[in-house]
């Protein structure tokens, strides 16, 4: 029998797929890269800069890289669940000493943030099929994509008063009314992306009850620890909701705080009931590891581990955060100080800040001033340097609107 009449004629495999939506943040860095102007400002990409515009190594990165390369005998596979050490110490950061050696509480180092996230959500639809989770709006670009694609259903509720530039607490409370038993509630647990806004100590409080009063299940997300207020005070919102509720799920990104972007260095916790019920969880946790990406990382894990390791490490990385916690504190003042439109921006934390202004505006602002943002006015606030601020102000001064409520 000839191959023509075994196998039968089909249509190539990938003539059916369609091209994928282009990035806009990815389009956005092109067209900063190809402006020949001098002068340019980026307030779009999400990393932190310096005074000089740059994204430093950390030196306290740089001194534990030294130590990894004289002391690492072995590049072997960690397991499923990372580096231990490393997610151990972390946990103390986050949790502090009261919540990290619960009984309850398991964790895993994950591939940054976003791998957290993924596990997170995919736990959650084998957990719960058909429940939903809600998620305020505006919020990090990849979280709903990331929940969908995880099988989850998303809801959004109201969080940002596009008018007053500012939290509209009521309006998330009316909304998640409509929230069942067993829904997910998304939290960001500091310097909310891409507002700017942290909820209350009150705030927290009563969103705590919420989730306990209609069993909703807290999802929260921190990415941005010591950024906002401080490493202790960023995590006060969430040991808060610790205290009140009986299950929840934290994902923790360290690009941001110890400058790891490029490395992807993250975790995972899980808080329980119990070391019993932790320990079904954790397999859980490793299982999903397992199948996404087998075995996570070790470079970027190993250097948070010799930092926090380290009494001299640490408190070098902790004096660099904390003057980069305070660079972008000082930006957010000069900028709230420009314009009444703006002020709000001087009392909201961390690196992002949504501008009042259309994406009309965003258009012109680059066409003729060379400021580049995304075009529902989120900016990086370290993006900006004391050289840049004043030209930056007075060109957006004239594109301020009265806002959109989002």
């Amino acid at each position: 029998m000839s191959v023509s009449h075994v196998l039968a004629p089909h249509a190539p495999l990938f003539a059916g797929i369609e091209s994928a939506a282009p990035d806009a943040l990815l389009a956005l860095i092109g067209l900063h890269a190809a402006d020949p102007r001098s002068g340019k400002i980026d307030v779009g990409v999400g990393v932190y800069r310096d005074e000089a515009g740059a994204t430093p190594v950390l030196a306290a990165v740089k001194a534990a890289e030294h130590q990894l390369l004289e002391q690492q005998t072995s590049k072997s596979y960690l397991g499923p669940e990372g580096d231990v050490q490393f997610t151990r110490l972390l946990a103390d950061i986050l949790f502090g000493t009261e919540f990290a050696r619960a009984p309850g509480l398991v964790g895993l180092q994950t591939p940054g943030g976003t791998g957290a996230l993924r596990v997170a959500a995919e736990l959650l639809a084998q957990a719960g099929a058909g429940r939903q989770v809600w998620v305020g709006l505006p919020t990090w670009a990849n979280h709903i994509p990331l929940l969908a694609a995880a099988g989850l259903r998303v809801r959004e509720h109201r969080f940002f008063d596009g008018i007053r530039s500012d939290l509209d607490f009521d309006g998330m409370i009316a909304a998640l009314s409509e929230a069942q038993a067993g829904d997910i509630l998304l939290l960001h647990g500091c310097c909310h992306n891409p507002t700017g806004i942290s909820f209350s100590h009150d705030q927290w409080k009563q969103l705590a009850g919420l989730c306990v009063s209609r069993s909703l299940f807290p999802l929260i997300d921190i990415a941005y620890q010591g950024l906002g207020d401080g490493l202790r005070e960023d995590a006060v919102g969430m040991r808060l909701f610790l205290e009140h509720v009986p299950e929840a799920l934290i994902a923790y990104s360290c690009d941001k705080n110890f400058g790891l972007y490029r490395e992807r260095v993250g975790a995972l916790w899980a808080w329980t009931r119990s070391r019993e019920v932790g320990g079904r969880v954790m397999s859980q946790l490793c299982a999903l590891a397992r199948v996404n990406w087998s075995m996570p990382p070790d470079h970027g894990a190993a250097l948070v581990r010799l930092i926090l390791s380290d009494d001299a490490l640490r408190a070098s990385w902790m004096s660099e955060l904390e003057a980069m916690r305070q660079r972008i504190a000082a930006l957010r003042v000069h900028l709230g100080s420009s314009h009444p439109k703006l002020a709000p921006i001087a009392r909201q934390k961390g690196m992002f800040a949504m501008l009042p202004i259309l994406p009309d505006a965003v258009a012109a602002l680059r066409q003729e001033h060379a400021i580049y943002m995304a075009s529902n006015g989120r900016i990086n606030v370290a993006g900006l340097s004391e050289s840049s601020i004043d030209r930056f102000c007075d060109a957006i001064r004239s594109y301020l609107s009265d806002g959109q409520s989002a």
